[in-house]
């Protein structure tokens, strides 16, 4: 049957709409028109924005739980369930740095999750990093990669619908960095001291996003602009975490203003999200949840406590981005870098993915394949 969405404003993934009617028939996007058609069922939105369902490419957990070596297919549709009664309708789990096994075992579980609403595919954070900007990462788990975990990672990507793989060039040659993205694999880089040469080398063989930007990579510099310079001055996606935590809404303005397009907003969200827990383990270590933060003991930020709607309304509110702008960091450009046409829009053909947010950017109400989330 018909469905016609009323009242808002409507963001299509490209344009914001002042008066227009979304229209969709079961689990798909059919229509976007000036008023709703004969014989379909009307829902009546009070103001605010309908927009598509927002994606989220860095989930290490929610609803209590985290990607970890004990991962299952049940594990990752709680995690998607969560965070898209948060809003994020699809989502990347990820699996921060951890053993060979850990790696295997998440893999196995997402090639089993394929179908679950919300599943996208997987981000592996991961264990290919650079100790010298490990973050939350627990430095004795960081290596090179291998033949072996290479081969993993092709398989994988040829049964994923989408994989995610965040590096540092101090762990991976260039020609493995040109197999991952032969095979499909997203190259992101990440956790990495390097330079703005050994960066744009990564991007060269296959690299083509950066891993919550300013955050544990080679920061900007007078003589040498590192990993930021590389994300700021070229055509790479790049993540950023809006919370005003990890980037101060001033360098995120800045940001913006560099690259009016590519960023795109992740939550980085951990066990915490969607609960009201206070801490939580990740590695057998205590992480704590205290006044926005995420932090292990020694006060070193480990992840995010943060939704989308929460990001959306720091880029809003705090770095002065237009909605229009702000949207498309959640939507549509996040859908392009997954490759997903049928995401991170409204128009005809799209999933029946839909988020209604107040001006504020605060959620009101999420459909995913047509049916609202309580």
């Amino acid at each position: 049957m018909l469905a016609a969405f009323v009242g808002a404003r409507v963001f299509d993934g490209t344009t914001l709409h002042s008066d227009a009617v979304v229209v969709i028939d079961g689990h798909q996007v059919i229509d976007l028109c000036a008023s709703a058609p004969q014989g379909a069922r009307v829902i009546r939105l009070d103001g605010g924005i309908l927009a598509p369902g927002l994606l989220d490419l860095q989930v290490n957990g929610a609803g209590g739980l985290m990607v970890n070596g004990q991962t299952d297919a049940g594990t990752l549709a709680k995690i998607c369930a969560t965070q898209a009664r948060l809003g994020a309708t699809g989502v990347l789990p990820t699996l921060i740095t951890d053993t060979p096994q850990a790696t295997a075992q998440v893999i196995r579980a997402g090639i089993a999750a394929i179908g679950t609403p919300g599943f996208l595919g997987l981000h592996l954070e991961g264990p290919h990093l650079d100790p010298r900007r490990k973050g939350a990462h627990d430095a004795a788990l960081i290596r090179p990669m291998t033949d072996t975990d290479l081969a993993l990672l092709v398989d994988a990507a040829c049964q994923l619908p989408a994989l995610m793989v965040t590096l540092a060039p101090a762990s991976v040659r260039p020609d493995q960095i040109a197999a991952l993205a032969k095979a499909g694999v997203i190259v992101s880089l990440g956790h990495a001291e390097c330079t703005l040469a050994e960066a744009e080398a990564a991007i060269a063989a296959g690299a083509r996003c950066a891993t919550h930007l300013f955050n544990a990579m080679s920061p900007l510099g007078n003589r040498e602009p590192g990993l930021v310079g590389a994300a700021l001055t070229g055509t790479i996606a790049a993540g950023v975490i809006a919370d005003g935590i990890h980037v101060h809404p001033a360098t995120l303005r800045l940001a913006v203003k560099a690259r009016p397009s590519g960023l795109f907003l992740v939550s980085d969200g951990m066990a915490t999200a969607g609960t009201d827990l206070t801490e939580f383990t990740l590695g057998g270590r205590r992480i704590l949840r205290q006044r926005g933060r995420l932090t292990l003991e020694d006060g070193t930020l480990a992840g995010a406590d943060l939704t989308l709607p929460q990001a959306l309304a720091v880029m809003v509110g705090q770095v002065g981005l237009g909605v229009q702008d702000a949207l498309t960091m959640a939507t549509t450009t996040p859908a392009r870098l997954i490759g997903r046409n049928d995401l991170g829009h409204l128009r005809p053909g799209a999933s029946a993915d839909l988020v209604h947010l107040r001006d504020d950017m605060r959620l009101l109400a999420v459909w995913q394949g047509g049916k609202q989330r309580q």
